[in-house]
């Protein structure tokens, strides 16, 4: 039997703000009722971009009910840049704790919060703040979970298996086929937090209570040489061309660069350097630059897996 605080037994039974707000400024939806959890988060705002007014609407357990309920007595009175910094560790901390098992219901809160607020800025038809945003690529289509979600999790937590993950964040919990992906994030976090390259968001409790000190700079090597399989040999010069002519000159652009690592099996692999290896949108240049270009030019097989060794 898990432990639950009594916060999160009253919010549980008695839950804050549950429905939907008319007319909202921004709406976010994330999980999947088919999958488990799934939580549907508005909010409207004032002139001046403050929440005046949350509501939500969950398909899930008593700690998913107590992390919503929670996130939207936080979120009222709050200006959107006071509203994207609150991570699911503060929604966690303000319910007094979650179990190990159910802190993934404060990570689909989080994760509803960014959705709304991606919401309401295309709505306006106006670009998405990156300081207010944490882009990145879905790592778990069952329930919508980021690999920076994901990422921040491992280093935080020390997380080591797939099963960890999943209790965290419900990743993998669905149809499971984000697993193979979820190793190989295991082992990239892993080989950085062994070298000394943590690069997760650091929580820390302080006065206030769990602060986000930002991610702690990444570290580069340089390229190694690697011996390819002589059957592979023009696919590799194909992609180094397009790396060379075409990727690396449109990220020199914005101060970032691009090494072709190696190939195997239709993995692309590839270090983002200059500006962008501490971009926090890295991810979004690796899906939509990188990937999209070599589906586009060689081969919709192959995937873009970034590495920092």
């Amino acid at each position: 039997m898990w432990d639950y605080s009594d916060k999160v037994f009253d919010h549980f039974m008695n839950p804050r703000n549950v429905g939907a707000v008319e007319n909202p400024d921004g709406v976010g939806e994330v999980g999947s009722m088919a999958c488990g959890d799934a939580l549907r988060l508005t909010f409207r705002l004032d002139e001046n971009e403050r929440i005046v007014e949350a509501k939500f609407q969950t398909f899930g357990c008593g700690s998913a009910i107590a992390s919503s309920s929670v996130l939207t007595e936080m979120l009222i009175g709050m200006t959107l840049k006071e509203a994207s910094e609150i991570t699911n560790e503060h929604i966690a901390e303000a319910l007094d704790g979650l179990p190990r098992e159910k802190m993934h219901c404060s990570v689909m809160g989080r994760e509803a919060l960014e959705a709304a607020m991606i919401d309401y800025y295309k709505k306006l038809g106006r670009v998405v703040p990156c300081d207010l945003i944490k882009q990145s690529t879905i790592i778990c289509h069952c329930f919508s979970v980021t690999k920076d979600t994901v990422k921040d999790a491992i280093f935080n937590h020390r997380l080591e298996t797939i099963e960890d993950v999943t209790n965290h964040t419900k990743a993998g919990g669905g149809c499971k086929e984000c697993h193979h992906d979820l190793g190989d994030l295991l082992r990239d976090c892993w080989d950085k937090i062994e070298n000394g390259q943590d690069t997760g968001t650091v929580a820390v409790e302080g006065a206030g209570g769990l602060q986000t000190l930002g991610s702690m700079p990444q570290e580069t090597a340089g390229p190694k040489p690697v011996e390819h399989e002589p059957e592979d040999a023009a696919m590799v010069a194909r992609i180094q061309e397009l790396m060379d002519q075409d990727i690396a000159p449109n990220l020199h652009r914005d101060g970032g660069d691009i090494e072709f690592v190696r190939f195997n099996d239709n993995r692309v692999y590839v270090r983002l350097t200059g500006s962008c290896a501490a971009c926090r949108s890295s991810d979004v240049t690796i899906k939509n630059v990188v990937e999209a270009q070599l589906h586009e030019f060689i081969s919709e097989d192959l995937q873009v897996i970034e590495v920092t060794q």
